[in-house]
């Protein structure tokens, strides 16, 4: 492995912010006072949930955005363009479906200048690395998930970049094609096969950031922060049965399932709590479900959440989403890594349907203050009838469009659960069916 400390850094960030614009208001902030350095000879995992602000930090270093405020320099130059000797592996693989294999992969080649022959002499020989020897004429509809991820790796290494930046690159891989990928990207690495000097990653999977890299910094969300910075000690390969492998992993879930210190202020007004909190769509169906598992054996109402991850085939991203609302709705307690049902949610698991979703239109009502506003609405106005438009307006002052639209689906979802409401997709039109 490279020494470290002799080398100028790759990557140095500092104070680094962005902020992109919303519907209405102010501009929302994804990243906040972002300090980051990247040396040679080294792997590093930035870790978090969606929507924390990981990929536009990747785009800032890659230069294809530009930081709102802060420095973001590549080999002590400030990055105002895509800088040489950096290249990037995207969750969607990219590829030109009417290009063959060796095609797609000289393309970077070909933007560098480089001549015909050379080109397919290193086209080839990344081809080969990567493991698609014999596929060089095959053409992507022709390729498994798993061989055009592949094809997508091979381009971004034949230009021999100083830094690999990897978004989210084997998410949209089924699990052990995933698993295969990443264990030959490890072995190659640790061999010192591949011509790179680092890589960066986004990932949301606590496993996978565990599994291949040396550091891994910890996003907390809205805005996107470094919480933490973890280093990883452990020699490759790792074993994920070792203990301290997964001691590891729960003390990640432990920090990133802890609540943050409260703010002495009044809640009104504050985005992100109130009429401003954003809801992430969660099927009724689902969370009742959770819910029913966390309360027969061999839970018995208490879950670790690794566990119960890995049980129910959850990525670690969902399984914060489900158990964030089932706190939201007070049915469940989510707590170092641990999810407990509450008095609440053992009555909900046994209850027949109707008294289900009465109990859940109750907890709708007395704990997510938009399901309260819309029934209000809709009580006071003598159509008892609103438009959605009502209600999206009114979410945008607290967030994106985008928190809006999917705040607004959930509101519809958990509500036509609860029959609080019904709601008419076509005029999208807010209704009680039963008014008085």
């Amino acid at each position: 492995m490279l020494d470290k400390s002799s080398e100028q850094a790759l990557i140095e960030m500092h104070g680094v912010c962005r902020s992109f614009p919303k519907g209405r208001g102010e501009d929302l902030l994804v990243l906040e006072k972002v300090d980051l350095t990247i040396r040679a000879g080294e792997i590093v995992g930035l870790l978090g949930r969606s929507g924390s602000g990981k990929s536009t930090l990747l785009r800032i270093i890659a230069g294809l955005v530009a930081p709102s405020s802060g420095d973001a320099k590549c080999r002590g130059e400030t990055i105002i363009s895509p800088p040489n000797g950096i290249a990037m592996v995207f969750q969607s693989f990219a590829l030109f479906p009417w290009l063959t294999v060796l095609q797609n992969v000289e393309l970077g080649l070909e933007a560098l200048g480089v001549e015909s022959g050379e080109r397919r002499k290193r086209a080839l020989a990344a081809i080969d690395l990567i493991g698609l020897d014999g596929f060089e004429s095959a053409f992507p509809k022709e390729l498994s998930g798993g061989m055009r991820q592949r094809v997508g790796f091979a381009r971004a290494l034949v230009v021999h970049p100083d830094l690999l930046l990897m978004d989210e690159p084997f998410s949209a891989l089924d699990v052990l094609t995933a698993e295969t990928l990443r264990t030959d990207l490890v072995d190659l690495w640790v061999e010192g096969r591949l011509p790179i000097k680092s890589v960066l990653m986004v990932t949301h999977n606590i496993e996978e950031a565990v599994l291949m890299c040396d550091r891994i910094l910890v996003f907390s969300s809205n805005p996107g922060r470094v919480a933490a910075e973890i280093k990883v000690d452990m020699p490759h390969p790792r074993n994920r049965l070792d203990p301290a492998f997964r001691q590891l992993v729960d003390s990640i879930y432990a920090r990133m399932t802890k609540r943050p210190e409260p703010k002495v202020m009044p809640l009104d007004g504050i985005p992100g709590t109130g009429v401003g909190m954003v809801l992430r769509h969660v099927s009724s169906n689902v969370l009742s479900g959770l819910i029913e598992t966390l309360a027969a054996p061999p839970y018995d109402g208490h879950a670790d959440l690794p566990v119960l991850a890995s049980q129910l085939q959850f990525e670690a991203d969902e399984i914060f989403h489900l158990g964030e609302s089932l706190q939201l709705l007070r049915f469940a307690q989510l707590s170092e890594g641990d999810l407990t049902l509450t008095e609440a949610g053992r009555r909900f698991a046994n209850l027949e349907t109707d008294a289900r979703k009465k109990l859940f239109a109750q907890h709708l009502i007395d704990h997510v203050p938009v399901m309260g506003l819309v029934r209000r609405v809709l009580d006071e106005r003598p159509s008892h009838t609103a438009p959605a438009a009502r209600f999206r307006n009114e979410l945008e002052d607290y967030m994106s469009e985008e928190d809006a639209d999917e705040t607004l689906k959930t509101i519809v979802s958990w509500g036509r659960y609860a029959e609080l409401f019904a709601y008419d997709e076509h005029s999208e039109t807010f209704s009680l069916e039963n008014p008085g």
